[in-house]
């Protein structure tokens, strides 16, 4: 639609409406999770029956809060540690992998971009399965070759990483590659001239450039692993990270616990989207 074009008074409403009715249905939801965090009441639904912290703190009524609730601490201790390793590996690998794609010319290189956007539409399950499967079998045939017992292949936290970043690896990939292409090469070429080595011209050139999307990337591959859950319920072992564990949690019953877990996480991912949008304005310069 041409801005400039007079639209008619139904038009402007119906847009009006939408743009309303979209973020209610987007933010409505949050707003009462965030709210019947504080309700003193035993289950996280209506009527309102007072403020209390007791489900962030602990308290009386023999409850427990999320800040006093040993196993959910764990979990969430759990899931950094992994979108942890899965940002540094999938930050690491896709750069590399960006220079691949963008730099280099091989044959084949067209169907090694389409095979990299797989992990994209495969179902979080089936990966998870497939993974799973695939690290039994591996583990079962060292075994019974050499007589090795290799935890890391069994359901347990490396599983997880490496199921996490088969597929976040991708996105990161995407997203440096996108920075790299208008990347002006010969701003390399003329650091070259002047004498100096590959390795300074990609420390003081190629990646300052970069910085944002190795930022914006690493952001995303944190969120994406410790929100991820389809994937880790295939791979989880016995230390569940957050996901996992409310999963566990909503089986045996709705609790207002469960609603400051998601307040906590929305005010995290709140602050981390602030840090980022002021990052830009600081160090985008390229």
């Amino acid at each position: 639609m041409i801005p400039s074009l007079p639209r008619s008074k139904l038009s402007r409403h119906a847009i009006g409406g939408y743009v309303v009715a979209f973020f209610v249905f987007l933010f409505v939801p949050l707003v009462v999770v965030a709210v019947f965090a504080f309700n003193d009441a035993n289950y996280p639904a209506p009527p309102w029956r007072g403020f209390t912290l007791d489900w962030f703190l602990g308290g009386g009524s023999g409850r427990t809060g999320l800040f006093a609730d040993g196993p959910l601490v764990n979990s969430v201790g759990t899931s950094v540690i992994v979108a942890a390793w899965v940002t540094m590996l999938s930050v690491f690998v896709g750069t590399a992998n960006a220079f691949l794609l963008e730099r280099a010319r091989f044959r084949g290189k067209a169907a090694l971009s389409l095979l990299m956007l797989a992990p994209l539409v495969i179902p979080g399950v089936i990966l998870g399965i497939s993974i799973l499967a695939f690290a039994s079998r591996l583990a079962q045939f060292v075994d019974d070759i050499w007589g090795l017992e290799l935890d890391i292949l069994r359901p347990g936290l490396p599983l997880v990483v490496a199921g996490q970043f088969s597929y976040v690896v991708s996105i990161a990939t995407l997203t440096i590659a996108a920075r790299l292409k208008r990347f002006d090469a010969t701003l390399e070429e003329a650091a070259f001239n002047l004498g100096a080595s590959r390795a300074a011209v990609l420390w003081t050139v190629t990646l300052p450039y970069l910085r944002p999307a190795l930022v914006g990337a690493a952001a995303i591959s944190f969120l994406m692993s410790f929100e991820n859950f389809n994937t880790t319920l295939m791979l989880v072992g016995s230390d569940p990270p957050l996901t996992i564990m409310m999963y566990g949690r909503m089986r045996e019953g709705a609790s207002p616990v469960l609603n400051a877990v998601s307040l906590f996480l929305m005010v995290a991912s709140a602050l981390i989207a602030l840090v980022l949008l002021r990052r830009p304005t600081r160090g985008a310069g390229g």
